[in-house]
């Protein structure tokens, strides 16, 4: 099994559709988008079966878990949260990151993750559109 941890503030950010009138909103369309992912995997960089993680921070913290997907609200920064997650996951666990952040890239990669940007989560079957819907 892959851990697969989304930094969800840059994933929302990355698609300028008004995330920002609705922060949380815009963190439960992601999370709900990502569901998908846990049984059909991340082509490319998880195999199925996905332990799916969503980092969220700010206006977007208690956005709850789903089936399928666990939310993590960060206290504080949401970089050093997944950072935590990363250096936490069992020995030998697989771990694939998604931010475009460079230096949470850096750090996790240091963790021996692997890293991809917003674009790998989009839904499943929405052909690339939005990440996460309106």
């Amino acid at each position: 099994m892959t851990t697969l941890i989304v930094d969800g503030a840059n994933v929302v950010g990355s698609v300028p559709d008004g995330w920002w009138h609705d922060r949380r909103g815009a963190a439960e369309r992601l999370r709900d988008g990502l569901v998908a992912y846990g049984e059909s995997g991340l082509p490319g960089l998880a195999d199925p079966p996905v332990e799916l993680v969503l980092v969220v921070e700010g206006a977007a913290r208690g956005v709850a878990s789903v089936d399928g997907v666990r939310v993590e609200s960060a206290d504080g920064s949401g970089d050093d949260r997944i950072v935590e997650l990363v250096a936490a996951r069992p020995e030998g666990r697989p771990c694939v990151v998604v931010t475009a952040d460079r230096g949470l890239r850096a750090r996790v990669e240091a963790l021996g993750a692997r890293v991809t940007g917003p674009r790998s989560v989009r839904p499943v079957g929405t052909g690339g559109g939005r990440a996460y819907g309106r």
